[in-house]
């Protein structure tokens, strides 16, 4: 498992990643309603691959946006980048996390049992089938997931229905070793300073496909998302340098 500071970086000739908007950023894509779902849509209509994204809990916001941007036309190769509404509008609000209350945590519980990643993996295939109708240019997938997502990333690898070539876990909740040894496609794990890094030491050590997993260790959980405070310059470079590694991998094994 790699621990690499930042100023090692990638190599330049997979991605030429944008100046980061530290606030204020004007999303490039769009909404549509695709399998159901509100999904927000970016990307050129000229490829053949398509990425699959799971935000975390606190849903569109302008970090994620900005994410699947860079994700969509960073690299050498270019993606259709789709990231479904599965909580139908009402994400969870990032103003009461980590929830202290009483009241708090019993609404994030109840959150968490409406909307269990274990329920999302299960749609996830359904609503990949349904993308590919509306842009059967698409041939091939990948699917990345943001904290909550990234257990869906998990679940959904380990499922026999699993249409992806590519899986990338940033930041993910709930790392669970046994998930890993039934992964077969090449996958990145991100790991933040907050995951348990002994589950994510034997997460790395159970996979057998292709795979980059690394800790970002002064970053916390949700840097690539919605909790990116890209006004510190710091928190804006590993936010980069994490978009970087996902398409230097993606040009790889996508």
């Amino acid at each position: 498992m790699s621990t690499a500071p930042a100023q090692q970086g990638h190599s330049k000739a997979c991605c030429n990643v944008p100046p980061i908007a530290s606030k204020g950023y004007n999303a490039k894509g769009k909404y549509e309603e695709l399998g159901g779902l509100n999904t927000y849509v970016t990307g050129t209509s000229s490829t053949s691959k398509g990425i699959i994204t799971i935000f975390d809990i606190f849903g569109f916001y302008p970090q994620t946006l900005q994410g699947a941007d860079i994700t969509a036309e960073s690299g050498d190769a270019k993606y259709k980048v789709f990231i479904p509404d599965w909580f139908k509008g009402a994400p969870y609000p990032l103003e009461h996390f980590p929830p202290a209350s009483e009241e708090d945590q019993k609404k994030f519980g109840e959150f968490f049992q409406k909307n269990s990643p274990q329920g999302v993996a299960a749609s996830v295939p359904a609503y990949v089938k349904a993308v590919a109708e509306k842009y059967p240019e698409i041939k091939e997938w990948a699917i990345l997931g943001f904290c909550w997502g990234g257990k869906v990333v998990s679940l959904v690898a380990t499922s026999p229905e699993n249409p992806f070539k590519v899986g990338i876990e940033a930041h993910p909740a709930m790392v669970d070793p046994e998930d890993a040894k039934k992964i077969k496609i090449p996958l990145v794990l991100l790991a933040s300073k907050d995951e348990d890094p002994e589950d994510v030491k034997k997460f790395d050590a159970n996979l057998t496909a292709p795979k980059h997993v690394e800790t970002f260790p002064d970053q916390i959980h949700g840097w690539m998302a919605a909790r990116a405070d890209l006004e510190d310059e710091r928190v804006k470079s590993e936010y980069k340098r994490g978009y970087e590694v996902v398409l230097k991998f993606l040009s790889e094994h996508l």
